[in-house]
């Protein structure tokens, strides 16, 4: 399956400002959230749906609604900046966190916290990992919640910025998922960090400073 880039030029624009360095942690989340609304835009226009009959003050209608119950998982931290604009479009959503870092010698991922329930509680996954760089945390992630009993089909990966590398990493490993985002970046530095990048996506959204090595 083809990986989705957004082509517009605002996300361009709010992608610019996230690129700056000089953008504050409050314009930094603003501008996540912004990619994100318009993320969970395009990733849902092949959402089923369902209809009823309603009434409108001059007469009746049919109507329509989201028909698959929808989760969100973000990978934290990051992945908290796209979990609000998602919620705002899908407020009844499950929000199920799941915590990954990456180790700093081996680039490997390492899970901390997970809080999928025992059985799934929802129809489609829609997982929320702002930077896809090495793509080895989504890997994880993503096995994760297969092994939970969602199937790759039913599973969204969006992110504000992806690697080329990590999204073929990706890719190569569940060819069947469907992935959004809005930019990709070619390369990669020696210490796993996309180039030209954003910078650390937590720091920046958090106001937690540190060095880009």
């Amino acid at each position: 399956m083809p990986i989705n880039v957004l082509k517009h030029p605002l996300v361009n624009a709010k992608l610019s400002i996230l690129r700056d360095s000089t953008t504050s942690s409050a314009e930094f989340r603003s501008g996540i959230n912004d990619i994100g609304t318009i993320l969970a835009v395009e990733a849902t226009r092949e959402l089923e749906e369902s209809t009823f009959d309603g009434q409108t003050p001059v007469g009746p209608f049919v109507g329509s609604k989201i028909k698959p119950r929808i989760g969100l998982v973000p990978i934290l931290r990051a992945g908290l900046g796209l979990t609000e604009s998602m919620l705002r479009m899908f407020p009844d959503a499950h929000v199920h966190h799941i915590g990954l870092f990456r180790e700093k010698i081996s680039l490997q991922p390492v899970e901390y916290y997970s809080k999928l329930p025992s059985s799934p509680t929802v129809d489609t996954v829609f997982l929320l990992d702002p930077l896809i760089a090495t793509g080895g945390t989504a890997c994880a992630a993503l096995t994760m919640i297969i092994d939970w009993g969602i199937p790759v089909k039913n599973i969204k990966l969006l992110a504000v910025l992806g690697s080329k590398p990590g999204l073929d990493h990706v890719q190569d490993e569940f060819p069947e998922l469907e992935i959004w985002t809005a930019a990709v970046d070619p390369h990669l530095t020696p210490n796993g960090l996309i180039s030209p990048g954003l910078g650390d996506t937590g720091d920046r959204l958090f106001n937690t400073p540190h060095p880009v090595a």
